[in-house]
């Protein structure tokens, strides 16, 4: 692979209104994001039509991906042309079911999603959350930390058996954090809470062998108390060292507003290889793409932290399903 190739690899972008298979093409992209505009008016043969079409235009095959969590967040089910009803929160769901239910929406959910030619869901959401005055709460399982464990283990089990990949999301844990979409969020909790509450339903869910885990922008002052976790080696030294992930970790949206300072010419993509992550989740893919390979031709990105991360990213899409393994046909 060239050196555009691997670091390609790493960007999962979100899906351009117009020339997607074009830049595709050009930018090589590990993987494309849709948005509810993407589905929008749109029929299951329509939708399913565009993603076969961005698979043809890539040389390496494509994750495809979509925030379909259920309750607030449905980019997908929210159009009535695919599914008669969204699917439900999480916290409905267990209500109405119990765990049972979680896992038979967790695999009809995939069966749907994997229908419209998207390998990969940005779910479930692992922060342990149950004051609903908190921003994350109407998105998480609403229960401690043990049952959110329960609730990610089962969800991440169910999505592996269907073949689709999971999102783990948003290490290290939101607590009781404002919305990063709109501004930077600190959190003052000590370590401690993250070893005996936030970490549990991560640490459950990464016995998937298909998960991710999606870092968020707070910045969590007991592992750093400058740089968002998305940014940060001490974060990922963390999930790697302490709760022993090996598979993709990923940013969150770079172009949300709590990274605005980092985002010049493309240093927050930069920053994002350089402290760990595998792959960066990102709209202005067309300037940090260029500015990942200068980097790494220039050397403040190594040759072997490059090889790493797209040996990750390849051994997820191997792990779907989407490329053979070495040998095979």
């Amino acid at each position: 692979m060239t050196t555009e190739e691997k670091v390609g690899q790493l960007f999962f972008v979100r899906c351009p209104e117009t020339g997607a298979a074009e830049d595709v093409a050009a930018y090589h992209p590990g993987g494309v994001l849709l948005f509810g505009r993407d589905f929008e008016g749109k029929t299951y043969g329509q939708v399913r039509a565009e993603t076969d079409g961005l698979q043809a235009a890539a040389e390496i095959p494509l994750l495809i991906g979509v925030d379909e969590e259920g309750g607030t967040v449905v980019r997908a089910s929210s159009n009535r042309h695919l599914r008669a009803q969204k699917f439900p929160s999480p916290q409905a769901l267990y209500r109405a079911g119990g765990m049972e239910a979680v896992a038979a929406d967790a695999a009809e959910k995939s069966s749907f999603l994997l229908g419209l030619g998207i390998n990969v869901n940005f779910a479930p959401v692992c922060d342990v959350s149950t004051d609903s005055g908190d921003f994350i709460y109407d998105r998480a399982f609403g229960q401690d930390a043990a049952a959110t464990s329960d609730y990610a283990e089962t969800v991440t089990a169910a999505m592996d058996a269907a073949g689709i990949g999971a999102v783990m999301k948003h290490f290290p844990g939101y607590g009781d954090n404002v919305d990063t979409h709109t501004g930077i969020a600190v959190d003052q909790r000590p370590y401690e809470t993250f070893e005996t509450s936030d970490f549990l339903p991560f640490a459950a869910g990464m016995t998937s062998p298909t998960a991710a885990v999606l870092v968020s922008h707070n910045i969590v002052v007991s592992m750093d108390e400058t740089l968002p976790a998305s940014l940060s080696p001490e974060v990922h030294r963390v999930l790697r060292e302490e709760l022993g992930f090996t598979g993709v970790a990923m940013t969150d949206d770079l172009a949300m507003d709590a990274l605005a300072q980092y985002s010049a010419d493309g240093s927050a993509a930069v920053l994002a290889v350089q402290a760990g992550n595998d792959m960066i989740v990102t709209t202005d893919y067309e300037s940090q793409i260029p500015a990942v390979i200068a980097a790494v031709e220039d050397g403040r990105i190594s040759e072997e932290r490059l090889d790493e991360a797209v040996t990750r990213v390849l051994a997820w899409k191997i792990r779907l399903g989407l490329i053979a393994p070495e040998g095979e046909p």
